[in-house]
């Protein structure tokens, strides 16, 4: 079977860049871990006032009176898919998505990664018109909790896999950028989007100006985010739009340019304050009063089967149909056993399924279904870390340097 190699400079920035995910994935774990303890215990009327804390913005006739939740949610997230949005533009450009061999295998499971957890949550919640709007909440991957969890096996991990799981992690990204604007915007302003449309424009000639400082692009980002957020589109995506407008090339500074040195610079605040935040804010489920059978409800039941079984099923199948047809091919030293592995880490949905249940359950739900789809959430993320863990040790080998 044909395979294909990574370069040394792909190894020393994939170390680089694992180093971060591994620690943000652990500390996203920990802040998951407080937030149930803190709605668990007497603490819990502590941490609900925290999060409905109102917080008002306000210049003249304008303002934002939102809770703390809430601006979490829209501006913290929005710096967040920000940096998502130059990681894939650096990966398109020059990386991994830029070479038609290497992105096929990674295109094809996230597709399937997609698909399959979409079709049996909707199989599950097809007659309940609240409950169909969570259909792409297992369709995530939270892409710092699996590269970290994947990093804890040290050199036993062969470069072309994780290379694999952080592409289809990136692509994955992006299909959820896709569906948040498609599917969970609403009650949409037209002056809102036109003025977003002359931001979006101010970009443009800033780029095409050949503009290399960072800080013009964060003022006309934010003033973006503003009105992305009065328009009725999730605030979120104005990060991902500007990131698009940000140089990936600078003549002064050919080895820094402006991308590159807002990602770096991002890329710590992310992953070591803005992820946890949001997981502390949003991962805290009472449990008060439940029993398992809660969990076999439609929403909860269809998020778990969507990240454990629909997520194994649909990357470990789109992989291997597409390299049996020859549509793609495996990454030297990795074998299928590997691949089915990381297919199963790819069921760890938690930020950006606990983001996208968010946004489907916001206008609708009761807190039941707040609640319920949450638990759906953990269950089927702890399920497929534990299980995705247990297979990677035996597909693994026992000792080995990463090639």
């Amino acid at each position: 079977m044909t395979q294909y190699r990574y370069d040394s400079s792909t190894v020393a920035a994939l170390r680089d860049f694992l180093k971060l995910e591994s620690a943000s994935g652990i500390l996203l774990v920990i802040a998951g871990v407080l937030a149930m303890v803190a709605a668990n215990t007497p603490l819990a009327e502590y941490y609900q006032a925290l999060l409905q804390t109102p917080i008002k913005l306000q210049v003249g006739a304008f303002k934002l009176d939102k809770t703390l939740l809430i601006w979490v949610d829209d501006l913290l997230m929005a710096i967040f898919f920000l940096l998502v949005g130059l990681e894939i533009k650096r990966e398109v450009v020059a990386g991994e998505l830029s070479e038609r061999s290497k992105v096929a295998l990674p295109a094809v499971a996230a597709l399937g990664g997609m698909i399959v957890p979409a079709a049996i949550y909707a199989a599950l919640n097809w007659h309940d018109p609240i409950g169909i709007r969570g259909w792409a909440i297992p369709s995530a991957t939270d892409i710092a909790f699996a590269l970290g969890l994947l990093s804890l096996f040290g050199n036993r991990v062969p470069v072309g896999l994780k290379v694999f799981l952080l592409t289809l992690a990136v692509l994955d990204d992006l299909g959820a950028i896709v569906i948040i604007a498609l599917f969970y915007s609403s009650d949409l302003s037209t002056l809102a989007l036109m003025s977003a449309a002359v931001a979006i424009g101010t970009l443009l000639v800033l780029n095409r100006a050949g503009v290399t400082r960072i800080a013009p692009y964060i003022l006309v980002g934010t003033a973006l985010w503003v009105c992305v957020l009065k328009s009725g589109v999730h605030a979120t995506l104005a990060g991902v739009v500007t990131a698009l407008f940000v140089p990936t090339s600078d003549p002064a500074h050919p080895d820094h340019p402006p991308s590159s040195r807002l990602e770096h610079s991002l890329h710590p605040w992310v992953a070591f304050g803005i992820l946890p935040l949001f997981a502390f804010a949003n991962a805290g489920v009472d449990l008060s009063g439940m029993s398992l059978r809660d969990l076999f409800g439609p929403i909860p039941l269809g998020i778990l089967l969507g990240l454990f079984v629909g997520k194994q099923v649909g990357v470990f199948a789109f992989s291997w149909l597409a390299v049996k047809a020859g549509l793609a091919r495996l990454p030297s030293g990795v074998s299928f056993a590997q691949v089915y592995g990381a297919a199963i880490l790819c069921g760890i949905g938690f930020t950006m399924s606990l983001l996208i249940g968010f946004l489907a359950f916001e206008n609708t739900a009761t807190g039941e279904v707040i609640v319920t789809d949450r638990i759906g959430i953990l269950a089927g993320t702890v399920l497929s870390a534990v299980v995705g863990a247990l297979v990677l040790h035996w597909a693994l080998p026992r000792n080995r340097g990463a090639r």
